[in-house]
C-alpha cells in the first residue's frame, strides 16, 4: 500500500495497524495523521511501547499514559483507585484516538491491558473504549520482553485478545524511502523472507573490508552496552583538548521524569571535547540534522555552544533542544532539556532502532536475538557505507511466527487497498471528525492550522529569566523548585549564571552560612585555572560534608 492510501484509511476513522520494512516511512505517515488531527481539534494520544521510541514521536510510553506500569493483571479495586486520578482521568476519558508506536515490543498481555483500561474508563464495552486506535510497527523488529522461555505466541501483540477484537484494519507500506543501494535492500527483504541466499552471505563478509575515510568514522554498533560504554569514554579520554560539561535541565512530574530521563537519548549529564565523535539525537529539519545525523565537535561559541561539523560539510550549533511529555491538550507534564548529542563512536543496536545512520561499523558476532541483525543492518542506506565486524548466524534470522503473520498482513494489506475507495474512505473521514466533535469547516481548520504555526513560533522564555522571576519575588529555592517542578539542585546551579548577568541583583538571601563559603572557597581556588568547575570534585574534597545544593549555592558567590 501507498503512503497515500495508508493515511486515507488512517482518516476514516478505522482501527489501523501501519506496518513495513524499514525504510518504508511509518514514521513519516503517523505525523501527517497526528497533524491532520491536531488541525482538526481532535484529541489525539501519541505513545509508544518504549521510552526511546516514545521520545522519537514526543509522546509518552503507553505504560505511563494507560497507567498499567509494569503489571500484568488489574484487579476491580485497582481500575476503581486509577479512576480517582484526576491526571488519567483527563486524557482516558477525553482521547478519540490512540497511536502506539513500535508495536512488536509490547507484550500482548500489555495491549490487554490497554483494552481493559478504556473499556472502563469510558464505559464503553466496544474495544479499546470506543476509540480509534492505530499501531504501527514492524514485527521482524525487536520483541517484547517476556518470561524466561516464553513462546513468541506468548508475547506478540498481534496473539492477543484485543487485537482480534479489534478488527484492525492493515496498511503494510511497501514503497522504500531509506535504502538507496539495491544489494543491502535485496539482503534485508531475504533476512524478512528467511532466505539467505549464498550471495547476499557473500556480500556480508565483503563488508567487513570496507573502510572509511578518515574524517568519516562511522557509528559504531554493539549488542551490548559493556562495549558501546568502553568503546566511547576510551576514545573521549585520549582526546588532549579541554572537556565541557552540560546538565540537562528538567521539570515537571517525578515520575514522568525519571520515565523521559531513561527514555531519551540524550543524557542527563553530557561531556564533550573538541574532536567529539557525537550523534544528533532530535530531528531538527529547520537546523539541517536528524535523528542520527553524525559529526565532530570542532569548537565552542561564547555561549558554550558546541559547533558541529556534518559528514556532508556543513556546520551546525547543537542549540538545546527539549523532550517532552505531553497531555492530549498539548499541556506539558514533564520536559527534558539539554544539548541534542550523545557520544556516537559507539551506540547500542537497542538504541539506534528507528534511526537512519550515515555510516555504521556493526558487530553482530554476539546476536542474541532474533531481529538484532535485521535491526542493524536496516539503519543504514546502503551497503557501501557499512563495515561489518563479523556475524553469526542468529544474526540472520527473524522470528518464525511473526515471518507468518507478515506474510497474512502482506495479504490483508492488499486486500484493504482494494476494498477501501478513495471517495468512500473521504466520506468516512469527514463523518469521524465530526463524531469525535472536531473541525469540519475548512476556514475554522485554517484559522486553527494558523493558531499552531503561531504558537510555535512564539519565543519561549528562558528557564534562566523564569527562576530570577520568582526569585524577585523573595521565593525560597524549595518553594521555586516545587512551583517549576524542578530539583532544588538544578535552581542552586542557576543561581550561578543569574548572579553573572544580574551584578544590581541582591542575591544575598541564598548565600550559604559563611563557613559553608569559606570551605567551598579553599577548595575552589585549589582547582586548576581553566578547567571547568566539578561539584563532585569539591564534594569530594570536602569529604561530603557539605551538601552538593551548598556547594553550588556557595560557589555563586565565590566565583
Amino acid at each position: 500500500m501507498l503512503q497515500e492510501k495508508a493515511l486515507a484509511l488512517l482518516k476514516s476513522g478505522e482501527n489501523v495497524f501501519l506496518t513495513g520494512s524499514a525504510g518504508t516511512g511509518k514514521t513519516y505517515v503517523l505525523n501527517q495523521y497526528i497533524n491532520y488531527l491536531k488541525d482538526r481539534k481532535v484529541a489525539v494520544a501519541t505513545t509508544a511501547s518504549t521510552g526511546i521510541a516514545a521520545t522519537h514521536m514526543n509522546g509518552m510510553t503507553i505504560h505511563s499514559w494507560a497507567g498499567i506500569g509494569v503489571k500484568e493483571q488489574l484487579t476491580g479495586k485497582q481500575l476503581a483507585s486509577m479512576k480517582d486520578k484526576k491526571y488519567l482521568r483527563d486524557h482516558l476519558e477525553k482521547t478519540n484516538v490512540l497511536i502506539i508506536d513500535e508495536i512488536s515490543m509490547l507484550h500482548k498481555v500489555q495491549l490487554n491491558l490497554v483494552n481493559e483500561v478504556l473499556q472502563f474508563f469510558r464505559g464503553n464495552e466496544k474495544p479499546f473504549g470506543g476509540i480509534q486506535v492505530v499501531l504501527c510497527g514492524d514485527f521482524f523488529q525487536l520483541p517484547p520482553i517476556g518470561k524466561p522461555g516464553e513462546k513468541s505466541s506468548e508475547k506478540f501483540a498481534f496473539m492477543s485478545e484485543s487485537w482480534v477484537s479489534a478488527n484492525f484494519q492493515i496498511a503494510y507500506l511497501t514503497e522504500q524511502y531509506r535504502q538507496e543501494g539495491g544489494e543491502l535492500n535485496q539482503i534485508l527483504n531475504e533476512i524478512r523472507a528467511c532466505q539467505i541466499s549464498q550471495r547476499s552471505r557473500q556480500l556480508l563478509q565483503q563488508a567487513q573490508m570496507n573502510e572509511f575515510h578518515k574524517e568519516q568514522e562511522p557509528t559504531k554498533l554493539y549488542t551490548h552496552n559493556y562495549d558501546v560504554d568502553n568503546i566511547n569514554y576510551d576514545y573521549l579520554s585520549k582526546l588532549k583538548s579541554k572537556s565541557k560539561s552540560y546538565t540537562a535541565e528538567t521539570k515537571g512530574n517525578e515520575k514522568l521524569l525519571m520515565t523521559l530521563k531513561n527514555s531519551v537519548l540524550a543524557s542527563e549529564e553530557l561531556e564533550l571535547k573538541i574532536g567529539a565523535k557525537v550523534m544528533f539525537v532530535k530531528n531538527n529539519s529547520e537546523k539541517g540534522y536528524v535523528n542520527g545525523t553524525l559529526g565532530t565537535v570542532i569548537g565552542f561559541n561564547e555561549d558554550h555552544i558546541p559547533s558541529v561539523k556534518l559528514f556532508d560539510g556543513r556546520t551546525v550549533y547543537a542549540h538545546h533542544e527539549s523532550w517532552g511529555v505531553m497531555d492530549d491538550k498539548g499541556s506539558v507534564l514533564a520536559s527534558f532539556s539539554q544539548i541534542p548529542l550523545r557520544l556516537a563512536w559507539a551506540i547500542t543496536i537497542h538504541k539506534c532502532q528507528g534511526m537512519t545512520l550515515d555510516a555504521a561499523e556493526i558487530d553482530l558476532s554476539k546476536t542474541f536475538e532474533k531481529g538484532q541483525g535485521y535491526v542493524g543492518l536496516s539503519r543504514l542506506k546502503k551497503l557501501e557505507n557499512l563495515k561489518l565486524i563479523g556475524f553469526n548466524d542468529l544474526s540472520l534470522e527473524v522470528d518464525r511466527l511473526a515471518f507468518k503473520a507478515d506474510l497474512r498482513f502482506q495479504e490483508l494489506s492488499a486486500q484493504a487497498d482494494i476494498q477501501n475507495t478513495n471517495a468512500e474512505l473521504e466520506n468516512n473521514a469527514i463523518n469521524f471528525i465530526k463524531k469525535c466533535g472536531g473541525l469540519t469547516n475548512p476556514n475554522d481548520i485554517e484559522r486553527n492550522k494558523k493558531k499552531i504555526k503561531e504558537k510555535k513560533k512564539e519565543k519561549k522564555e528562558s528557564t534562566y529569566e523564569v527562576t530570577l522571576e520568582y526569585m524577585r519575588q523573595a521565593m525560597t529555592l524549595k518553594e521555586i523548585a516545587h512551583e517549576r517542578g524542578m530539583t532544588t539542585g538544578t535552581i542552586a546551579g542557576h543561581l550561578i549564571r543569574l548572579k553573572k548577568e544580574n551584578p544590581d541583583f541582591n542575591f544575598s538571601q541564598y548565600k550559604p552560612k559563611k563557613t559553608i563559603c569559606d570551605k567551598v572557597e579553599i577548595v575552589y581556588k585549589m582547582l586548576p585555572k581553566g578547567e571547568p568547575i566539578s561539584t563532585k570534585n569539591i564534594y569530594d574534597q570536602l569529604e561530603g560534608k557539605v551538601t552538593y545544593d551548598d556547594i553550588k549555592l556557595a560557589l555563586a558567590f565565590v566565583v
